[in-house]
């Protein structure tokens, strides 16, 4: 952000703590009309009346479900007052719904599927991606016009496989049937050593896309 010539930007995070974590990571970089809000997009006091030449959804249908489920259809028509003149939208082509072929597939899969499962355990909303031209279609009956789209191949190194697992294990402590939260923990150090080892056979574990699409209201 701070490389962007722009006059101010405001960021908006669903969640405190990411909120700060990113408020200390730019703190050197941040001007004082730039702003950092914690908020959620279901709310239409939101940003009300406000218009941005350039609005970035970055991931953000992804992780709707996490705070406002079932808001996914009505996104970007909440966003169509605030778009000036484009809206850019990352996302990431689903991949823990049906098995994939090939064993780097399987396992990213298997690894999205074991954290959604904890996330559930613990009593959390996981994230939901949807595809992108799930996405093109509902830009485009929410007013605006696709005039862009580029995908890019993803390899998943030790860092996904270490996060996604890692991530977990304070869930883990939460689940009330310590019998479940071991059996699954146990599956996920598995899940891990097979990850890695594939990633050091292969370079990386290559499989699927994310997205950017590129449009502007009409």
């Amino acid at each position: 952000m701070g490389s962007l010539a722009t006059e101010s930007w405001t960021a908006v995070s669903g969640a405190e703590a990411h909120a700060a974590q990113v408020a200390d990571a730019i703190a050197a970089k941040r001007r004082a009309a730039d702003r950092i809000i914690v908020g959620n997009w279901a709310d239409p006091a939101l940003l009300a009346g406000e218009r941005y030449d350039t609005v970035l959804a970055d991931y953000l249908l992804g992780a709707i479900d996490g705070f406002a489920p079932y808001f996914q259809h009505r996104l970007f028509a909440r966003l169509r007052p605030l778009v000036g003149r484009r809206l850019y939208v990352v996302g990431l082509e689903p991949y823990v719904t049906g098995e994939p072929d090939g064993e780097a597939g399987r396992l990213i899969w298997e690894i999205g599927r074991f954290r959604d499962a904890c996330l559930l355990h613990a009593g959390e909303q996981p994230y939901r991606e949807y595809p992108a031209q799930w996405t093109v279609d509902h830009l485009e009956a929410s007013g605006y016009r696709v005039i862009a789209a580029k995908r890019f191949a993803n390899r998943y190194k030790e860092h996904f496989v270490n996060s996604q697992i890692d991530m977990c294990a304070p869930r883990l402590a939460r689940i009330a049937d310590r019998g479940l939260a071991g059996a699954l923990a146990a599956r996920g150090e598995a899940l891990r050593a097979e990850a890695l080892a594939h990633v050091a056979r292969k370079g990386g574990l290559h499989h699927g896309f994310d997205y950017i699409l590129a449009a502007k209201p009409v």
